[in-house]
């Protein structure tokens, strides 16, 4: 596989490639820019199949990489190296984009690899670059991207009625539609909690978004009921806290 490292640090250009070098297997070169023009030169002339973009550069940020690019050229993956504050991190989470936090940890850089190595879909790249670079500029998250087994959905989060645990899955219903089960565990979307007050978590297997709220039952250990008439506990800590939430709505 062809790697390509654009960054305008050439400390960090050297130190991402000893760390591929002393980390991932079937690596066929490593070609490295120091900005974004040459990046993009570079990567049509290479080919590479993944490209590692610095997305904070003197220039150009790395989410521009869209301007010199039409959509059917677009054949490889990319994953941002940031040192981004947490709303950018977020930013790559809601919309499924592959990041590293540097300092980049040899761990994560492999399974990061790994990953573009087994699987490799074109198809939703744009569209996660597109929901990003949108996401970045107006700082508001109004979608979320969801990783289900033939790619990426993009949901509203103004639709999603209820998230539920199921183990290393999450079960997603959405307003009018059946569930979704995505290959993320409930941990995962509890920056969901973070991007308003629009959801709420009462219990450690369910997050829920409260506009959809319809009832809040005292008896058998207090229970809430959403409007698709999903039936969630609340944990003992969370009531007087929850209750709190709903009196101010």
């Amino acid at each position: 596989m062809k790697i390509a490292i654009i960054d305008d640090e050439a400390k960090a250009r050297s130190l991402l490639e000893h760390l591929i070098k002393q980390n991932c297997n079937d690596i066929e070169d490593i070609f490295m820019a120091d900005d974004l023009k040459s990046g993009v030169d570079l990567i049509k002339k290479e080919k590479p199949r993944l490209v590692f973009l610095d997305i904070e550069m003197p220039r150009e940020q790395g989410i521009e990489i869209l301007n010199y690019f039409d959509d059917e050229e677009i054949d490889f993956e990319i994953v941002f190296t940031t040192a981004y504050s947490d709303y950018a991190l977020q930013a790559f989470e809601m919309n499924a984009v592959d990041y590293l936090l540097k300092p980049i940890r040899p761990k994560r850089l492999k399974e990061v690899v790994e990953r573009v190595q087994d699987s490799f879909n074109k198809n939703d790249i744009q569209t996660r670059l597109e929901e990003l670079k949108t996401s970045l500029q107006n700082q508001n998250f109004d979608k979320i991207g969801l990783p289900v087994q033939d790619g990426i959905i993009f949901i509203p989060l103004k639709e999603i009625i209820h998230l539920e645990a199921d183990g290393m899955y999450t079960n997603v219903y959405q307003n009018e539609c059946d569930k979704l089960v995505v290959s993320k565990p409930l941990k995962f979307f509890e920056h969901l909690l973070q991007s308003g007050k629009t959801f709420y978590r009462p219990h450690r297997s369910h997050i829920f978004n409260l506009t959809f709220l319809k009832q809040y039952v005292r008896r058998d250990g207090n229970y809430i009921v959403l409007e698709n008439d999903a039936v969630l506990p609340i944990s003992k800590d969370k009531r007087e806290e929850f209750l709190q939430i709903v009196s101010s709505i």
